[in-house]
Order: C-alpha cells, then sequence, then structure tokens
C-alpha cells in the first residue's frame, strides 16, 4: 500500500496552470464511511478528485458540486469541493459490475446522461452549467465539460486503485488548463508529453508525489511550481447546524415531527445520523 500524505500541488508553465494531486488517505475514508464497493470507491474517487482540482482554479475559497447523473446502476454521484476540502457521495454504493478489459468498469456503472457542475460565486448568484457525459469514466466528462460549457481547453486525468479486498490503495489526479494567450508550440509540447506518460493510476502506483507528476508532464518546458496544500475530507454538516435548518419550518411542521419520540436526520455527505429528543424539536416548535 502506498502511503503518502493527501497533497494537491499548483504549478505553472507558460501560460497553462498545470495541479495535481494525491488523495489515497481521504478517499480510502469516504468509501470505507459509505460502504462502497470497489467499483464504488473507483466512481466516487474519480469524482471527488475531479472536484477538488475545479475547486483549486477558484477564488478565494469558492465552492463547486460536480453531479454526474447516468442511467447506470450506481445511480447519481455528487461531489463538492471548497477549497482543499471535499465530500462526496454515490446513490449506490453496492453497485458491482464484471471487469470491463480488466479494469473497474466506471463507464458502465455511471452509463450515459448528463454532467451538471454548479460553481458558488462570491457575491454573485450561483452559475450552472451541464454537457452530456462523455463515457461516464469522469475525467473525460469533466475534460468535454470544460470544453464544451465554459470553452476552455483542458486535460483532466483521475484515478483510483483498490486491492481485491476492496481498500483503496492509491488515488489522485491531474488538471491541465490552457489560460488566454498561451503559445501553440507550448500546447504542443505538453500535449506530446501528456501522451508519453504512464496512465496516473500506474504513476500513483509507483508513489509518485502530485509534485513529481506535475514535473513528468513539464518536462522541457518552463516550469513554476507555486504551492503544495494539503486537502482533506470534510463534510459541512453538524449537528448544530441541521438543527437550525430544522428550525426553519413553520410551527405545524414542527409539532408534527414532535410527536416522535427521537426524530433522526441523515447526511448523505458523510453517511451521519443525528438524533434529536422530543424535547429538543418542542423547544423549536415554541420558539415560533
Amino acid at each position: 500500500m502506498i502511503n503518502m500524505e493527501d497533497i494537491l500541488t499548483k504549478a505553472t508553465i507558460e501560460g497553462v496552470r498545470i495541479y495535481a494531486l494525491t488523495t489515497t488517505n481521504l478517499v480510502r475514508e469516504v468509501a470505507k464511511r459509505h460502504g462502497c464497493s470497489h467499483l464504488a470507491s473507483a466512481a466516487l474517487g474519480r469524482a471527488m478528485n475531479g472536484a477538488l482540482l475545479m475547486a483549486a482554479t477558484m477564488k478565494d475559497n469558492e465552492r463547486i458540486s460536480l453531479r454526474f447523473k447516468g442511467d447506470g446502476p450506481i445511480g447519481e454521484i455528487v461531489a463538492d469541493a471548497e477549497g482543499n476540502k471535499v465530500r462526496g457521495y454515490v446513490e449506490n454504493p453496492d453497485v458491482f459490475l464484471p471487469l470491463k478489459n480488466g479494469k473497474l468498469d466506471v463507464g458502465g456503472a455511471v452509463g450515459a446522461g448528463n454532467i451538471i457542475v454548479t460553481r458558488y460565486l462570491q457575491n454573485a448568484e450561483p452559475f450552472t452549467g451541464y454537457c452530456e457525459l462523455d463515457d461516464g469514466e469522469i475525467a473525460s466528462d469533466l475534460t468535454k465539460y470544460l470544453y464544451v460549457s465554459e470553452q476552455t481547453p483542458s486535460s483532466v486525468a483521475l484515478g483510483v486503485l483498490v486491492d481485491k479486498e476492496g481498500e483503496v490503495t492509491a488515488a489522485g489526479g491531474y488538471f491541465i488548463q490552457a489560460m488566454p494567450g498561451c503559445a501553440d508550440e507550448v500546447l504542443e509540447k505538453l500535449e506530446d508529453n501528456v501522451n508519453r506518460t504512464p496512465y496516473v493510476t500506474q504513476l500513483l502506483e509507483l508513489g509518485y508525489s502530485g509534485e513529481k507528476i506535475i514535473k513528468l508532464l513539464a518536462r522541457d518546458l518552463d516550469l513554476d511550481v507555486k504551492e503544495s496544500i494539503p486537502v482533506e475530507f470534510q463534510c459541512r454538516c453538524s449537528r448544530e447546524r441541521i438543527l437550525a435548518a430544522m428550525g426553519g419550518l413553520d410551527k405545524k411542521a414542527l409539532e408534527e415531527i414532535a410527536q416522535d419520540e427521537v426524530t433522526e436526520a441523515h447526511c448523505q455527505f458523510c453517511n451521519t445520523t443525528y438524533s434529536f429528543s422530543q424535547e429538543e424539536i418542542k423547544k423549536l416548535a415554541e420558539s415560533k
């Protein structure tokens, strides 16, 4: 098992932003929280990696949400990232399909449908874009979305390795995006480098860090590594936040809920269930 820290590295290459990350520990944690099958672990891990990489392009820790809505057996996949924090879930964590060409069939699990991307901007309305899924493999779907919906030519590579026992042994990916005015010869050189670079899962299996992956992709180009920051799984839910949300209900609805001795609320993102006593709900109703 590869033991690496969960780190996101940001760099630029002559008019191109290039980010890479390793997320083995956080993907392993989320897969265990949700009781994911091998296939669900790979799909959810890829989606969360993609969300973190796209969140890294946004200002002031603005939030981004990715939803993969296909007609395959895994159902909806949701990943939500804000700065260096990410959370996510799949609708059917027990999904199973036979291997395809010796690999986990994420595309078959997702099926045909749409990717929906919402950017939550500061001091502005959220921006939502969508396009048809490319092949359900997550990375190629994000590459297509960025080109079709946001007109930003990009290359996204995502990988999650799962052993026979279902343990996540490596996870990560990289993101390359041309900025306005980037020279054609730089893009051609980068494209050639990408084509000559092993699959991201192979690099992760060899223990490559995000910075090492970037240096491999940027060979023979003028590379400027900006920063490396830790990334982590973190849900935004809390007992207090859910109780406050319940306080937004009207008095009649709260009085109906208060008839139960215990009221439970479940967070899909972290698979945590919160319990509230009859007295707590009655107090909310009385405060109306």
